[in-house]
């Protein structure tokens, strides 16, 4: 595809022909012209498919020339350049066919984004007018499908695109005369969303000009690339690299890749895309530019759920109210997760999910501790699939703050607030020891006033009332969970699990045993 570029000042076009790797992109730069007279001398013999003119020359005008070159080539893409932020400029090159207007100090990689927006137009009429070439490049993307990600080659032969040599002077003795592929999977970010797929685009066409005897298919927001490899001494990893590096300085964006296992025989491909894909997954957890599946795929998983320990922190916090201590929480939580040499993107979520459901039942319990009704269900966590780590990060930091806002939405004001507040306090930490003046603390009371307060609210004293959490949560777990009498009695907040017995019968005449025995007796068959 080629451009010329038009611009009576030196400096303009021999800046715009000589700093930007055009060749890389696709297009072929034609000598630039010094003006519209010279331009459309050459048009008719060059056929240039884009040009890119500046408004104001000496003789005629960008816009003449515009003008003339359409009549001459009428699918000419033009991008007409200005040193003056004009806008009535804009709308006469509008007018006039114009399809892009670039201001001389834009950013080469504005020029560059508007060029391959006009490549792209001239691709897809290219392949609107040739019903052939459409149609073949649609049967490319579905074998290119059915091959790689689906894995369905038992209906047909290998696609010819898919078996291409390895290129000329590649030493396959090496393998034994054997040609190896691998399979890799690319994430391009950098430019706005809008230009997100044309940055995909641009990205998929610099690889397979780039890695011989690369092909590159675009499915949904990632690059997959299949590239044969002759030696397997020289580690794709390495060569991708340095391709990924000079894509980036050109095309200004990052770009990160997975690599698959090297399979032999194109009916394997499927297994290295799965390998590929599995590495893939470990986008958020890991720094590096490349990575392969050999380097994470001996991990065996992190932790997947919250201690009992850090389901009371992480109450504890959501009462205080303070988004800054609970940013800090979930960025800790995060890096521990992210430090551990074992997690896994199943157990990374897992345990970010396990922090969720914990904060879902502090906000039940809570609420009925205090005699609210329980808020309306909230809803379910579901990050997006592919978001990174410090994305996962800010969406459980918002869900939790939710759930803290749910609640002081619907606490009062007032002597009735203290209570419900040291209530709250005294739920989420049955499980330590706990004292009035602890309380008072947390809610800034007086102890003194706090225990009238509590005996007027409540009409029963402190003590009493916490007594009474702790045998129902006692009660709770009995009824519905296997674990033993003494973590049952330590996790109500009970060291001593004879004393904890006695007060447990005190109050509701049975042993926990026997309690449990007879919960356990009144569930359906079944359950």
């Amino acid at each position: 595809m080629r451009l010329l570029i038009v611009d009576d000042e030196v400096i303009i076009r021999t800046g715009l022909a000589s700093v930007i790797a055009w060749n890389e992109l696709g297009i072929e730069l034609l000598a630039p012209a010094a003006s519209a007279e010279e331009a459309l001398t050459r048009m008719a013999e060059e056929r240039p498919h884009i040009l890119m003119t500046d408004i104001r020359m000496t003789g005629k005008t960008g816009l003449e020339l515009a003008d003339e070159g359409l009549q001459l080539l009428p699918e000419l893409e033009v991008i007409i350049l200005s040193g003056y932020d004009d806008f009535a400029y804009a709308q006469q090159a509008i007018r006039q066919g114009v399809t892009d207007y670039l201001l001389k100090t834009s950013k080469p990689e504005e020029i560059i984004k508007t060029v391959l927006q006009a490549k792209q137009r001239i691709t897809d009429r290219w392949a609107e007018k040739s019903r052939e070439g459409r149609l073949l490049r649609e049967n490319r993307q579905r074998l290119f499908e059915k091959w790689i990600i689906d894995g369905d080659v038992g209906t047909g032969p290998c696609p010819a695109f898919l078996k291409q040599g390895v290129g000329e002077g590649t030493d396959v003795s090496l393998n034994g005369g054997q040609v190896y592929q691998q399979v890799f999977i690319i994430q391009a970010k950098g430019w706005s969303r809008s230009s997100a797929a044309l940055l995909r685009f641009a990205v998929q066409n610099m690889l397979e000009d780039l890695l011989p005897g690369a092909v590159a298919h675009i499915q949904k927001k990632q690059i997959i690339g299949v590239v044969q490899v002759a030696n397997l001494k020289q580690e794709l990893q390495y060569t991708l690299k340095t391709v990924l590096n000079h894509m980036e300085q050109l095309l200004k964006c990052s770009l990160r890749a997975a690599i698959g296992h090297p399979v032999c025989g194109e009916i394997h491909l499927h297994d290295s895309y799965k390998t590929a894909s599995a590495a893939f997954q470990y986008l958020g957890l890991l720094q590096d530019k490349i990575w392969s599946i050999e380097q994470v795929s001996h991990r065996k998983g992190g932790k997947t759920l919250l201690t009992h320990e850090e389901e009371t922190a992480l109450g504890t916090l959501l009462l205080d109210n303070d988004p800054v201590v609970l940013t800090t929480w979930t960025q800790e939580l995060v890096r521990e997760l992210m430090m551990d040499p074992e997690v896994t993107p199943e157990s990374f979520h897992a345990c970010l999910h396990s922090a969720v459901i914990a904060g879902h039942r502090w906000l039940v319990r809570t609420m009925r501790a205090i005699g609210r009704e329980e808020p309306a269900r909230y809803e379910p966590w579901q990050p997006e699939p592919d978001a990174d780590a410090a994305d996962l990060r800010d969406m459980l930091f918002h869900h939790l703050y939710g759930l803290m806002h749910t609640y002081y939405s619907q606490m009062g004001q007032g002597q009735a607030s203290h209570v419900q507040k040291a209530i709250a306090y005294i739920e989420s930490g049955l499980a330590q020891e706990i004292s009035l003046q602890q309380v008072a603390g947390q809610v800034h009371l007086h102890p003194g006033h706090l225990s009238e307060l509590f005996k007027k609210e409540t009409g029963i004293t402190f003590g009493d009332f916490v007594t009474n959490m702790r045998i129902r949560r006692a009660m709770e777990m009995l009824a519905v969970s296997p674990a033993k009498v003494s973590e049952v009695a330590a996790i109500s907040g009970y060291e001593d699990v004879k004393y904890f017995s006695r007060l447990f019968k005190k109050h509701t005449g049975k042993t926990p045993s026997e309690f449990r025995e007879e919960a356990y007796s009144f569930k359906p068959s079944g359950s």
